[in-house]
């Protein structure tokens, strides 16, 4: 029996899961116990922090797997890259793992390949001031966290010591990093690595809540660029890839195009892109399954790059208000064929959402280009 170790078992992640037991492996999951689906999902469960790498090492010692993999998490990285070190399995290097969980190290890399980069630096709880050279307005974020968690948008000093506190108290290390704001349009690049060669699969455009949290509101492919804008997005990318030591495995890097064209990128997750953007909006538009791609790369198999069939658009949307789920409520009156997928809906927080984590829930709409701009509520 083929085995593998997934690290992780969220809503986000047991399509893996799912995938890879449709390619006959043995799924063997750690995670945190707390009823996650990926739970119920893994052939064998073990009730272990994705933190806990040197406990998840000795169980896979035990059974040897064939490759290690998570898609839909930077902390979860540093054990998968760990592991997979430790017993020579394929995955990225520990620079490569600092790069792309610590958005400092991952900002003063791109820098040094002279890769265009906002002014930034580093705050703390001991440090709430900045350079002479940086200005207003900033983006303040923890150096360590994903998920729009402690993510501020700041016009001034006032509000600047209450984003570093936020932000700092959602960071593992306690650390901030303040980035001067880049104004443009938001998208993300989904690719997969194998022996350092990169290829990008899909551009993605991000709606967000705006300032001063940004939080994804939802995400559309493929995002409307001509070929040459494609191609000057695409070396972009790559160049950061390289840049952060990314070798192996699926990436997902999110950039802005300012008034003057410039691709500016604004971070790189060595992993696919989460809310569903990698498992599922990539397929459907691309034709390509990613999925198995990744399980590939992770058991030391250059992924094949054939795709299937593809609709003309994918979307998700998150459901943050009465009036997002009014909205599903109306498609699937009228037009219930588009929606390829829906998520069990939560109970609204009763504090609002305020990071990705407190949305109600999603839905995936796939097909026709006039039919989704019709139904999906923004401009595609």
């Amino acid at each position: 029996m083929k085995r593998i170790a997934i690290v992780g078992a969220g809503e986000f992640q047991n399509p893996l899961i799912l995938k890879a037991k449709e390619m006959g492996y043995e799924t063997h999951v750690f995670a945190w116990k707390c009823g996650d689906p990926g739970e119920q999902a893994a052939d064998f469960f073990y009730p272990v922090s994705i933190v806990e790498k040197e406990e998840i090492l000795g169980i896979c010692r035990g059974m040897q797997p064939e490759g290690i993999v998570s898609i839909a998490s930077d902390l979860a990285m540093v054990t998968v890259n760990y592991v997979a070190r430790e017993l020579e399995l394929a995955g990225n290097n520990d620079v490569c793992t600092l790069r792309t969980t610590n958005k400092f190290e991952m900002r003063k890399a791109l820098c040094d390949a002279g890769i265009p980069t906002p002014r930034f630096c580093l705050l703390g709880v001991q440090c709430k001031s900045l350079p002479q050279d940086m200005h207003y307005p900033l983006i303040v974020k923890p150096t360590d966290r994903s998920g729009s968690r402690g993510i501020t948008k700041v016009e001034n000093p006032q509000e600047l010591m209450e984003a570093v506190d936020c932000a700092t108290a959602y960071s593992f290390e306690q650390k901030a990093i303040a980035e001067e704001f880049i104004e443009g349009e938001e998208y993300s690049c989904e690719s997969i690595s194998f022996a350092g060669k990169h290829t990008c699969l899909a551009i993605t455009k991000k709606y967000t809540t705006g300032a001063p949290h940004y939080i994804e509101t939802g995400h559309v492919q493929p995002a409307e660029f001509t070929e040459r804008e494609s191609d000057k997005i695409k070396m972009a990318v790559t160049c950061a890839l390289d840049a952060l030591d990314i070798t192996v495995g699926a990436s997902h890097a999110e950039f802005r195009i300012g008034p003057d064209g410039e691709v500016r990128i604004i971070e790189v997750g060595a992993r696919m892109g989460g809310d569903c953007i990698g498992s599922h909006l990539v397929p459907l538009c691309t034709g390509y399954d990613f999925l198995k791609m990744v399980i590939d790369a992770a058991c030391g198999r250059k992924p094949e790059l054939a795709a299937g069939d593809k609709e003309e658009v994918a979307a998700i949307r998150f459901i943050l208000t009465e009036g997002d789920r009014e909205q599903l409520e109306q498609i699937r009156r009228i037009a219930p064929g588009i929606i390829a997928a829906e998520s069990p809906l939560k109970p609204f927080n009763p504090e609002g959402v305020l990071d990705s984590s407190t949305r109600a829930g999603y839905y995936i709409l796939a097909g026709n280009r006039e039919k989704i701009v019709d139904f999906f509520g923004m401009t595609l």
